[in-house]
């Protein structure tokens, strides 16, 4: 089982650079734990596209129907006042967006808030900073 950011789940349904290695990531372990507002952030990814002519709208609501039948299997990390004060925390100590302090909270919070030995499958350059240095075992193991 995996903690996966919303930067990882994309390329799972469209074709994208690293689509290749999350999918072989997915096959090794395709137990998903994922926060809350992952299926938000997807969609709004896939909404963007579309606005930028990337995607038809036909596709997009394809993309939604898959994200929604896998986020129906998934582990899924609820809101709540532990989630939001781990947040906050690491707000002060990581140069993190709203939603990536959220991501990695509830990756803290499955792991028991002692992340060593967990993996946190994410492609983001600066999410990745923050959950090394908060201990997880960042997949992939290296980013271009």
């Amino acid at each position: 089982m995996m903690f996966w950011d919303a930067s990882a789940l994309i390329p799972l349904f469209m074709e994208e650079t690293k689509t290749k290695t999350v999918r072989k990531i997915a096959g090794h372990d395709g137990a998903i734990v994922a926060w809350w507002g992952s299926p938000i952030e997807c969609c709004s990814a896939f909404a963007r596209l579309r606005r930028e002519g990337h995607l038809q709208t036909g596709e997009e609501d394809r993309l939604r129907h898959l994200l929604s039948l896998l986020s129906d299997s998934w582990t899924e990390i609820s809101p709540g006042k532990d989630l939001r004060n781990t947040a906050e925390k690491l707000l002060l100590t990581h140069p993190l967006r709203a939603a990536d302090s959220f991501q990695l909270s509830a990756a803290l919070i499955w792991a028991g808030k002692n992340p060593k030995g967990f993996s946190f499958v994410c492609l983001d350059q600066r999410l990745r900073l923050a959950a090394r240095n908060e201990g997880f075992t960042l997949l992939p193991d290296k980013l271009p």
